[in-house]
């Protein structure tokens, strides 16, 4: 199983720490990759919509966003961590979010999405974590990810060498009911009935969108006609 985490700091602290327990449970070390930001994407969405109108190629940052596409396609469970900024992830993970507007079923959906599992990973000394875990667990599910699971907890330190072992100790049991699920689920993940009627209603109305690309690319998938893009 080929896991990737995508850290929203560059810092390994308790966010990234949990995130890396999580895969670790998934996976062997080898199979697990990783991508830091800013570090390995520090660029902001300019509006531009060419990702839209046009297709991503067009987008003024395609060159650098590329090789995290291709590790996310490549993935079987995507990993997404953020410690909490003003109850929000942080700046740079929201950046990276920003690009990918273009592959939520509103637009051109990925078809390999549709068959992936996420976690989504929040920590922060105090509150905010079910917000934190809001922002990126939307897009999770806007690009069809059918099963989005969420890791959060309030740990009241800094640092992680400064958490508490039962605050430790509960995080792990928490990462192991979601890693026996994950397991249970690969290869054959459901897709909920959420996920199937939203995708229901944007075939509809993919028929007579406003938008070229995106309709070519709905008609070219056969969704508009009834196909789906899980089994």
């Amino acid at each position: 199983m080929k896991v990737l985490i995508i850290s929203g700091t560059n810092h390994k602290g308790s966010t990234y720490n949990i995130g890396r327990i999580m895969a670790e449970k998934l996976t062997k070390p080898d199979e697990i990759s990783e991508v830091f930001l800013p570090r390995d994407f520090d660029e902001f969405c300019y509006g531009c919509t060419n990702c839209f109108e046009k297709n991503e190629e067009h987008c003024p940052h395609a060159e650098k966003l590329k090789p995290i596409t291709e590790l996310i396609d490549a993935s079987d469970v995507l990993i997404l961590t953020s410690p909490v900024y003003v109850y929000h992830c942080t700046g740079q993970m929201k950046a990276l979010l920003d690009h990918y507007g273009w592959r939520w079923m509103a637009h051109r959906p990925e078809e390999k999405m549709f068959s992936k599992q996420a976690v989504v990973v929040a920590t922060a000394a105090g509150a905010g974590v079910k917000s934190t875990m809001k922002d990126m667990a939307d897009s999770c599910f806007f690009w069809g990810i059918p099963q989005t699971y969420k890791l959060g907890r309030a740990v009241a330190a800094v640092d992680w060498q400064s958490v508490k072992p039962k605050i430790k100790d509960d995080i792990n049991k928490k990462a192991d009911s979601i890693a026996k699920k994950i397991l249970k689920r690969q290869g054959k993940v459901p897709v909920s009935l959420k996920t199937k009627g939203f995708f229901k209603i944007m075939s509809l109305l993919q028929k007579n969108g406003w938008n070229k690309a995106d309709m070519d690319y709905w008609k070219e998938k056969g969704w508009t006609e009834g196909k789906r893009p899980w089994k």
